[in-house]
């Protein structure tokens, strides 16, 4: 401690010339200072000292043990005693030549305290109130968008799905931001298609029912001759099995929509099942006088549910067929390229325009909607073609060119021999 380095310190000076003027030098220090000090023999016999000796009697008995070289403290208790006192023992020679008591008085000590106290009780204060700022500031700043989200996400529930945020941080808060403007962005978007679909499929549904309701109320109401009552009846069984049609592909997306449509996939050789196809497709071909080309490489192995593979090549050959002039050249095409079995049905017909290429795989979506009718079109084909490519774990892509023709390539997963 220090009042023990101050005693040794002036021990030192008096153990190099142990004399009057010296000692008087030393209590004349301690005099001008805070601490004081008491010089004695090697008897306990008082020499000098630097304030009035009746303050430090009780301290100064003769040490009744010996004491170290360094000194060593005798009292310390600075809470209940006055002073708290050291001594230092003087030797000259090895010979032990009396003691310096050095003493400080505990009141400096107390004073030093309380002021340690107040200035943490102070310290303290500020650090409470600077916290509850810092928690005021921060919980605003985390519950302003956790309230902002909170109103979001209420208006979601009552149907409004434009809500936005500011620019959000990249944190936890933003992602969750992002987040919410994203599902708000797709609940909009399923609702819009959602009410696209129900007008589609009203539309679909009342057009058939129209032409089957008008045409039986004249076959019904009318004297018609056996041809005009043919071609009526013509008329209704067409809208018939156009309208059974429609409700059995609607059937299919519902299944698909709910999981339930099961996928039966086995090992299958694809040579094979293309040959099929074609021979199902040549009347139509024949008809139109299509000019059609079929190249498959052997042993072409893949893990696919032969009926629903087969239902999408016929859809997607039906259809470059419907869209195709008299006498225009479609082509399939398979082949093996790295790990994957790719089918390519190419046509040079009428093509898509670029802005309906990305919707052409949408419920109802036509491009043609005026040749509709005449083509027996539902809007669902290509609709079911996609939901069954992905069944597959497969994909699907298309490139088109409006007047010059279209490409749909179909990539799934070889599998060994």
């Amino acid at each position: 401690m220090a009042l023990q380095a101050r005693g040794n310190s002036h021990r030192a000076v008096l153990e190099n010339h142990f004399a009057e003027d010296i000692i008087d030098h030393v209590i004349l220090m301690e005099s001008e200072s805070s601490t004081d000090v008491v010089i004695t023999d090697e008897k306990g016999t008082v020499i000098r000292f630097s304030d009035p000796i009746d303050n430090f009697e009780k301290y100064l008995p003769a040490p009744g043990q010996e004491i170290p070289k360094e000194g060593q403290v005798i009292e310390d208790d600075w809470k209940r005693e006055r002073y708290i006192a050291t001594v230092s023992p003087i030797y000259i020679h090895n010979h032990l030549m009396g003691y310096v008591y050095m003493f400080e008085n505990t009141e400096s000590v107390h004073l030093m305290m309380k002021s340690l106290n107040e200035h943490f009780f102070l310290a303290g204060v500020l650090s409470i109130i600077f916290t509850v700022i810092i928690i005021v500031f921060l919980s605003k700043g985390i519950t302003k968008p956790l309230l902002t989200m909170k109103e979001a996400t209420y208006q979601i529930s009552k149907g409004n799905f434009s809500v936005s945020f500011p620019k959000t941080s990249k944190d936890e808060l933003g992602d969750l931001a992002r987040s919410i403007e994203a599902l708000a962005a797709e609940l909009n978007y399923l609702k819009q298609h959602r009410s696209e679909f129900l007008s589609s499929i009203s539309h679909e549904l009342r057009t058939p029912l129209t032409y089957i309701k008008g045409y039986t109320d004249i076959v019904r109401k009318r004297n018609l001759n056996e041809e005009e009552q043919q071609k009526y009846l013509t008329i209704i069984s067409d809208e018939t099995n156009r309208l059974s049609n429609l409700v059995k592909e609607l059937f299919n997306l519902a299944k698909m929509d709910q999981n339930s449509f099961v996928i039966q996939k086995e090992r299958l050789d694809l040579q094979p099942l293309l040959e099929k196809v074609s021979q199902k497709l040549t009347p139509a071909l024949t008809e139109k006088k299509i000019h059609y080309m079929y190249q498959c490489q052997t042993q072409l192995y893949l893990m696919a549910d032969p009926i629903k593979l087969e239902l999408i090549l016929f859809n997607l050959l039906d259809n470059a067929v419907k869209y195709s002039d008299t006498e225009s050249d479609i082509t399939l095409n398979a082949w093996k390229e790295k790990d994957s079995i790719l089918i390519a049905i190419t046509d040079n017909g009428k093509g898509i325009p670029e802005k309906d290429l990305p919707y052409i795989f949408n419920r109802f979506y036509r491009v043609d909607k005026s040749r509709t009718r005449s083509l027996g079109g539902t809007g669902l084909g290509l609709a079911i073609v996609h939901e069954l490519v992905h069944a597959h774990d497969a994909e699907i892509s298309v490139t088109s060119k409006e007047g010059v023709g279209t490409k749909f390539q179909l990539t799934f997963k070889e599998v060994s021999k």
